[in-house]
């Protein structure tokens, strides 16, 4: 277990291993990847006009990272770890946020989420952890209303 957070330690290193091989496909296609400019519009998802699904093992992952009492809801359409315009989780950021990039090809984007999707939705099944593709803003007040 992850101390504190009774999470499975083994589920946040699968999650981790990855993100390691999401970060290696996005530096493998550069060029379709696109290049985040950190501008921070992304995180408006109402703005923005979109939209960013979460997966239970994601969650597990940035709890074990953050601590559950560090865990923000989402009242409105704005993550609410984008903080002055930067994002104060990115070393712990979702598939969904690692992957979406304003100037990225958005048919290399979907490729690479159904790719990491199967790799979590396994990652579900092996732990036996109940597969969901939530809403953040659903999945962060959840937390809250725990």
């Amino acid at each position: 277990m992850v101390e504190g957070c009774g999470i499975d330690a083994p589920v946040v290193k699968k999650v981790a291993a990855i993100y390691d091989w999401l970060a290696g496909q996005l530096r493998l296609h550069g060029e379709l990847a696109g290049a985040c400019e950190s501008c921070g519009r992304c995180c408006d998802f109402d703005e923005f006009d979109h939209r960013l699904f979460v997966t239970p093992p994601e969650l597990m992952y940035l709890t074990a990272h953050l601590g559950r009492a560090n865990i923000k809801p989402m009242p409105a359409g704005r993550c609410p770890f984008n903080v002055a315009g930067k994002c104060d989780i990115h070393e712990h950021r979702f598939a969904g946020c690692r992957i979406f990039c304003c100037t990225g090809d958005s048919d290399f984007q979907s490729e690479l989420s159904e790719s990491v999707l199967k790799r979590l939705k396994l990652l579900c099944a092996e732990f036996r952890i109940s597969y969901h593709y939530t809403d953040l803003a659903a999945a962060l007040n959840s937390f809250a209303d725990a």
